[in-house]
């Protein structure tokens, strides 16, 4: 791998960060060691606690392994690691987004909205009020950017009145990997985002305490975007006549 010298303020992130995409790019393939790190502290010009921490976080990542007699062993990370990877994947090694992976984080929001829809409406109706003040200020916004940007707080209130951990981090991770495309999303769903009035009732059903309802409808309003972007990324791969 051709590490480089590191120059920035936040040293031990950036010896992760090159270790860690170089192992999510192929670069270190599954099964393979990880050179000695005094041999990466070399490679990159920094000391070798700094490697050694982030050879820690490797290893909490599940990109590393420890294996007595063969020092450190590069992981299956599609087997071993958890979502917070799912940002280094977003790149191709040749430097283009990859779509597939947008597209899994879409088909996941599309898995994970409605269950959080019923269970805020069970758990937490009061947000209903906050949710159709935020349903209002959407109907009043014709910028689609600043529209996206209301949707995602819909949603994070939504997630948030859910009260399921596991769903809040889960949607952590997913915003980490849409908010470096959310210009280009935004075009893309652009009808989900303009459906207003099926945002107003998904509001007025949590505030009722009607989870079916407020699944059923969350999970329209979310299919209308997977479904914009499998289109969109079945035209990126169509080839060019």
């Amino acid at each position: 791998m051709g590490l480089t010298q590191v120059h920035k303020v936040s040293v031990a992130d950036e010896v992760f960060q090159q270790l860690s995409t170089g192992i999510v790019r192929g670069e270190w393939t599954a099964g393979q060691a990880l050179p000695s790190e005094r041999k990466l502290a070399e490679a990159m010009g920094v000391s070798r606690p700094l490697v050694r921490e982030a050879v820690r976080r490797l290893e909490q990542a599940g990109l590393v392994a420890i294996r007595h007699g063969s020092g450190l062993t590069v992981c299956d990370f599609r087997r071993t690691a958890g979502l917070d990877l799912l940002p280094h994947l977003l790149l191709r090694p040749d430097g283009d987004v990859d779509w597939s992976l947008v597209q899994s984080v879409m088909e996941m929001r599309t898995a994970i909205a409605p269950d959080a829809a019923r269970l805020c409406a069970l758990r937490q109706p009061w947000r209903g009020a906050v949710l159709g003040e935020l349903a209002r200020e959407m109907q009043e916004e014709p910028d689609l950017a600043a529209l996206q940007s209301r949707m995602m707080r819909f949603f994070d209130e939504v997630i948030e009145g859910s009260g399921n951990v596991a769903y809040r981090l889960a949607y952590n991770s997913l915003r980490r990997v849409y908010d470096p495309v959310r210009d280009v999303m935004a075009g893309v769903l652009e009808t989900e985002l303009r459906d207003v009035a099926r945002v107003q009732r998904l509001a007025q059903a949590i505030a009722q305490a009607d989870a079916d309802s407020a699944a059923r409808l969350a999970r329209e309003l979310v299919l209308q975007g997977q479904g914009a972007v499998e289109a969109a990324i079945a035209v990126l791969r169509t080839p060019d006549k």
